[in-house]
């Protein structure tokens, strides 16, 4: 059986979705899709903490589902701009874990992880799979795959 870790940037999916879709990104979908025939390592969702019900809510969603959620708290700077991005943290989790796993599965359009994604397959031989939309995916993310998988109408609410 296929090891899988999946990760998930859910700031980066639910915006992308948004904007692309004006719909938002179906979870069970997407871990019937990822886990079919794999044995999941780790499955993580990295998330920004804003302290309200609704995403209390779907952060249980996501626990039900078999995610792990880790949270940072939101963070809005004197000059009205915010801050809070997982990039870091997703890193270190995605070598970590993927080193122990065949696949990787990385959720996020965020350029910044091409270097991550080369890392992994160069190194460790890990297949890396990215969802993403597409056209809002980097291009340097898309290249360091594996695969690339678009979010299309299948993994939408």
């Amino acid at each position: 059986m296929t090891s899988v870790t999946i990760l998930v940037d859910v700031q980066n999916i639910y915006y992308t979705s948004r904007e692309a879709w004006q719909r938002n990104f179906d979870y069970n979908a997407f871990w019937r899709q990822v886990t079919a025939g794999r044995t999941v390592v780790k499955a993580i969702a990295y998330a920004i903490d804003r302290g309200d019900e609704k995403q209390r809510q779907f952060q249980n969603i996501l626990r039900a589902i078999g995610f792990e959620v880790k949270l940072k708290p939101f963070i809005q700077r004197a000059d009205g701009s915010a801050k809070g991005d997982w990039d870091v943290g997703i890193t270190l989790d995605a070598i970590e874990y993927g080193q122990h796993s065949d696949v990787l599965v990385l959720a996020s359009g965020d350029g910044d992880f091409g270097l991550l994604a080369d890392k992994l397959t160069t190194k460790y031989q890990t297949e890396v799979e990215v969802y993403g939309v597409e056209g809002l995916t980097a291009q340097a993310l898309m290249k360091a795959a594996t695969r690339f998988i678009a979010i299309d109408e299948a993994l939408l609410l």
